[in-house]
């Protein structure tokens, strides 16, 4: 009999390739479509868009070069130009090395053992052939479109279809895509997404806790292995091995033996400490990783590096007053690189990393003591080093520094740790360390933009994470000043408000002694889920939003799929539902959460509790086997079996994919769902159903 955990292992494993099968919406140069300012003039929207009005002006004039003399053809080939505007465009023109100027077109095929005739529903691309094929068209975007490809016709200055194919199924074949496989494919009309409606929450989340400590992060070993790095704000990371489920078995971690100690270096305060830690994705084989602090230059002298407030941001240090009697720019933070080489005969094996620092990636000296985020994430998908970094601190940042494109406050940065720069390029760059700029960075984009950054306009914030089955999903929370607090799907470019927005409201600063340097927005981007102050029963004054992960474990199927979060203060943890799938468009709910009667150490609750004391939630935690974690002030929690706490969950019985509705269906094939999704999702599913024989 197959065992149960190989089971699980492969239905983890395909869990990952439903990324190609789910994507948000996104344009060709992976931007998130934005609302234009003035409604399009030619290719008409009623909503987000993948055009600004200047893209819609030289979309009219291409179309009017063409010169159509046949009314059909022309609204045909309208269509196939707008569809650049589309805000799924990115998924209908399958962008890879080689651009598209044209969207895949529909292209439905009659199964060989059909008996019915006549044309396949949704048959776009017959249809563009049908109608065009002997009309003259200047500066085709079907010409030479395929130039370069194996096997593609090149037939220069031709003006129609028949010119260069031979038949329409020699054209649909360069063209077209399956439609009739559930392909994601253009058929003349926007991308449209089925609604299933909002499913009902779950009725709860079952807690155990299986440690005491207080951590601030948690990565998983990159060896896949049931083992985690847990570090504290202090400074230090231990090394810890993750009980089963149900084995009564508490963290394995020895707190007087740390894979690391960094408090020496590491300037601990409320705002302060170490606040982020990653693992390079090969550190089984290279031992590489990283960490992200704060330190104070009047005590240790390495620490320092250039003041975030200067001349190029036009902010002098002096007018800076003082907070909490610090100087200026005398606390910095620091992303900094360390290594197990020479520790272990494997870097998969070691059990410490050497103390001393390998190189200093990133320092950069603050404004201000609070506001400063500092956790650090690799993509997994580009492989690069994202930073979150906060508005630098003060009251409605004074300074402007989200909104201004030289300042790396209140940005989230993307980095290249893998290339290392020369002298000459940190200095022409004016980089902040040692690392390289990604050459597809916003910078190409607006060259206005520090070449750092990825996006724009957060306050601080704390905790993100890439879904793992999704990763074009990178979420991230943002804490609010007086009123809000949100949750933001981070995308290439986006402005995502602050100070001019606090949340989907306008802001207006208390002081501004930086003056209004607001850019010039041609789009924001708006937060996906949040929670005013007034609906949260705050214990300390103030709410403080903590970002957590999209659940993907199957452990609590009525979780799957739900996007959780929580309130730093206010002990309450959300759950935000996507519907449609792969929309963008969230709803959330708050989570009724207790503690298993048989949770290996004792809660600081009791079962049934309607306000469950967790302490101060500082972040989520995700492990390989994508169970969640919770991460407090009183102790580390794990969400497991909802039975466990007597809360129903029909699924638990009768685990499927699909079971979740809109959280974790696949779209129909009305909607957006591809070939292999169908076949795979089926195959998720009796997986699911194999595991329920070992439970």
């Amino acid at each position: 009999m197959i065992g149960s955990n190989f089971i699980l292992l492969i239905f983890l494993i395909l869990l990952q390739f439903l990324d190609s099968c789910f994507s948000l919406p996104l344009c060709t140069d992976s931007r998130a479509p934005s609302t234009p300012k003035a409604k399009l003039d030619f290719c008409s929207n009623n909503g987000t868009s993948c055009c600004n009005n200047a893209d819609d002006l030289r979309l009219k004039k291409q179309f009017e070069s063409m010169n159509i003399s046949d009314s059909d053809c022309a609204s045909l080939l309208k269509s196939i130009l707008c569809a650049r505007c589309d805000q799924f465009s990115a998924e209908i023109f399958r962008v890879d090395s080689i651009p598209r100027p044209v969207p895949v077109l529909c292209n439905s095929t009659i199964s060989a053992n059909s008996t019915q005739s006549g044309q396949a529903k949704n048959d776009f691309c017959s249809k563009i052939w049908t109608t065009c094929r002997n009309v003259s068209v200047l500066n085709s975007p079907f010409s030479g479109s395929l130039q370069g490809r194996a096997g593609a016709p090149v037939v220069l200055n031709s003006t129609k279809l028949t010119e260069v194919w031979q038949s329409q199924k020699d054209f649909c074949d360069a063209f077209g895509g399956a439609s009739d496989d559930e392909s994601v494919c253009f058929n003349g009309e926007p991308v449209t997404l089925n609604s299933t409606g909002i499913p009902s929450p779950p009725s709860g989340m079952c807690l155990e806790k299986i440690g005491n400590g207080s951590y601030l992060n948690m990565a998983p070993h990159p060896d896949g292995s049931n083992r985690a790095f847990f570090s504290n704000q202090q400074g230090k990371i231990w090394l810890a091995t993750i009980p089963n489920e149900e084995s009564g078995e508490t963290l394995e971690l020895d707190e007087s033996s740390p894979f690391l100690d960094l408090t020496d270096e590491v300037h601990f305060d409320t705002q302060f400490g170490m606040m982020g830690i990653a693992f390079h994705p090969k550190f089984s084989e290279n031992g590489r990783f990283f960490a992200s602090f704060n330190c104070d230059k009047a005590k240790w002298p390495e620490c320092g590096g250039r003041c975030a407030c200067n001349s190029d941001v036009n902010c002098d240090p002096s007018e800076l007053g003082n907070d909490n009697g610090a100087q200026p720019c005398q606390y910095q933070t620091v992303i900094a690189e360390f290594t197990v080489n020479d520790t272990a005969s494997q870097p998969s094996m070691a059990t410490k990393a050497k103390p001393s620092e390998v190189r200093r990636v990133f320092t950069m000296g603050l404004p201000f003591t609070a506001h400063h985020g500092g956790q650090i994430l690799f993509g997994p998908r580009d492989g690069y080093l994202y930073f979150m970094m906060g508005d630098g601190g003060g009251t409605g940042d004074p300074y402007n520094f989200s909104q201004n494109k030289k300042s790396l406050l209140g940005k989230i940065m993307r980095l290249d740790i893998d290339t290392t720069p020369s002298a000459k390029d940190i200095s022409q760059l004016g980089l902040w360390g040692n690392y390289s700029i990604p050459k597809d960075n916003p910078y190409t984009i607006d060259a206005d933009l520090q070449q750092e950054i990825w996006a724009t306009g957060l306050r601080n914030p704390w905790r993100c994470s890439f879904d793992s089955t999704r990763p074009s999903y990178f979420m991230c929370a943002d804490t609010g000043q007086d009123q809000y607090e949100e949750v933001d799907v981070i995308t290439k470019y986006g402005n995502y408000g602050w100070r001019v927005y606090e949340g989907p409201s306008v802001y207006t600063p208390p002081t501004t002694p930086g003056g209004n340097t607001s850019a010039k927005f041609t789009s924001l981007i708006f937060p996906v889920m949040g929670y005013n102050h007034s609906d949260v029963n705050i214990n300390e004054g103030s709410a403080s939003i903590t970002g957590g992960y999209f659940y993907r474990s199957m452990t609590d199927p009525c979780l799957y799929g739900r996007y959780l979060f929580a309130d730093l203060y206010a002990g309450a943890i959300w759950a935000g539902t996507e519907n449609p799938i792969s929309s963008g468009n969230f709803s959330s709910n708050k989570l009724n959460f207790t503690c298993a009667s048989d949770s290996p150490l004792k809660c600081n609750f009791s079962p049934g509790s309607s306000f469950p004391a967790l302490s101060y939630i500082f972040s989520f935690g995700e492990d390989n086997n994508k169970n969640l974690y919770l991460l407090t002030n009183s102790g580390v929690y794990r969400i497991v079996r909802p039975s466990r706490c007597k809360y129903e969950c029909a699924k638990e019985k009768d685990v499927k994919i699909e079971s979740p509705g809109p959280v974790s269906s696949p779209p129909s094939k009305a909607s957006r769902s591809r070939g292999p999704c169908k076949s795979l999702l089926a195959l998720l599913s009796l997986l699911g159903l194999l595991l329920l024989n070992f439970v």
